[in-house]
């Protein structure tokens, strides 16, 4: 392939791709995107689904025109890391014993559009740019929530049904945004409260809009009263405290302390799963407890002699069609995804592709924790604990296998991968 790449395809686009290609273009587009892919809901709900599905072809056409005009600058090699290709590539498959093949057929197309725009961000920014995308897009969707939620709950004191909106901010919640449940909007405060807490330590927004900008996330946790976020949220400060001190220790002992962590871990997970019974009796959550593991029994059920392969990857949920439609008469309660990723992987793409999708985890995970805890600049520290919170809310909800959590994932695992990959190391020796 020429050096020119695209630009010299046909001179009349060179104007086009240049704009296309300038770094401004580009971060206003990362931060569009990022917004669109969390705020898929409200979208949904004002334009329909064939509205959301026209913009998110609309920006993967930019999306590739604006890689087109990054040609020269942006590093082909390996492209996406061999195990995110084989779990795309698992889910593909899917479609050949599909029981519902044209709703597989658009589960397929909806995961890969938003896997593109993952790779994308990888290729067309660096892990700065995309954190200082996904902060802006995230401030204004607080914003814009916490400002629904306002309307709700004091100034009109009524529900917005049509955007999932309770009205219960006087209350003091639980307050849904714009995100349509008081989880999914906690995961996006705790996302947002990461990346503002590194914008802050990097010093890549101004110390006052940091500093609000947390506190306007926090308020947000803290009104979504989300058992499943506080329980992240722990994890997530561990895993920053854990990172700080490795990041402090020397070359030699950094190894036996990370051992030491394993095991560590290891012992605190067998002693939480023997008191499980008691801790959640102490939480209160015996009901939701209960409803997730029945429907996860009812989930493992249905799948008869498929659990291997599973029964068709859709992403989120077609309520209208069987089996999922019949799950939510089964729990009593409309379901639009199986509150697990784990779970969710194992119904729609069997045991196969829930083991691709744990080693596409556990590969990016490794690679962006030794990076961040080896590499002196504090913006790698962002990829680590987003994917430390992904994998830990993948155990309650299922928002990384879809739409924003499926983009970051892909993006972050292609920039670790592209770090710390193999292949690169290959092509260069």
């Amino acid at each position: 392939m020429s050096d020119a790449g695209p630009r010299a395809a046909h001179p009349a686009w060179r104007l086009a791709l240049e704009i296309a290609g300038s770094p401004r273009f580009n971060q206003t587009f990362a931060t569009v995107v990022v917004f669109f892919a969390f705020a898929t809901h409200p979208l949904a709900a004002l334009l329909g689904e064939p509205g959301v599905i026209a913009i998110l072809v609309a920006l993967d056409v930019l999306a590739a025109f604006a890689l087109a005009g990054q040609w020269e600058r942006v590093e082909w090699q390996g492209l996406l890391p061999i195990s995110l290709l084989a779990l795309f590539g698992w889910i593909g498959l899917t479609i050949v014993w599909s029981q519902y093949q044209w709703a597989t057929l658009g589960g397929i197309a909806y995961a890969y559009a938003f896997g593109f725009l993952g790779l994308y961000l990888a290729l067309g920014r660096d892990v700065l740019q995309i954190m200082r995308a996904t902060g802006d897009a995230l401030r204004f969707y607080l914003v814009v929530s916490m400002a629904v939620e306002i309307l709700s709950g004091i100034l009109l004191d009524a529900p917005i049904p049509v955007l999932g909106v309770q009205g219960l901010l006087a209350e003091g919640g639980p307050v849904q945004g714009i995100a349509g449940s008081r989880n999914y909007l906690g995961f996006i405060a705790l996302l947002a409260v990461v990346t503002f807490l590194l914008e802050l330590l990097t010093r890549s927004v101004e110390r006052p809009l940091a500093l609000g900008s947390i506190a306007l996330a926090l308020a947000t946790i803290a009104l979504t009263r989300s058992p499943v976020t506080i329980a992240t949220a722990a994890v997530v400060v561990l895993g920053l405290v854990v990172l700080a001190g490795l990041r402090r220790a020397r070359g030699d002992v950094r190894q036996a302390v990370q051992i030491a962590l394993v095991v560590v871990i290891a012992a605190a997970g067998v002693a939480a799963w023997t008191l499980r019974s008691q801790i959640v009796s102490l939480l209160g959550l015996a009901p939701e407890i209960q409803f997730r593991t029945s429907l996860w029994r009812l989930m493992l059920a249905m799948q008869g002699d498929q659990s291997l392969v599973g029964l068709g990857w859709v992403g989120p949920w077609n309520t209208a069609i069987h089996p999922f439609a019949t799950l939510g008469l089964e729990v009593g309660r409309a379901q639009s995804t199986g509150l697990s990723a784990y779970v969710d992987t194992v119904f729609q793409a069997g045991v196969v592709g829930l083991l691709l999708l744990l080693v596409a985890g556990a590969l990016a995970f490794r690679r962006a924790w030794t990076v961040a805890a080896t590499q002196r600049s504090k913006t790698h520290i962002w990829p680590a604990l987003v994917l430390l919170l992904f994998g830990t809310t993948s155990i309650t909800e299922s928002f990384v296998l879809a739409e924003g959590g499926l983009m970051l994932a892909v993006a972050l695992a292609t920039l670790s991968a592209h770090r710390m990959s193999w292949r690169r190391r290959l092509a260069t020796e």
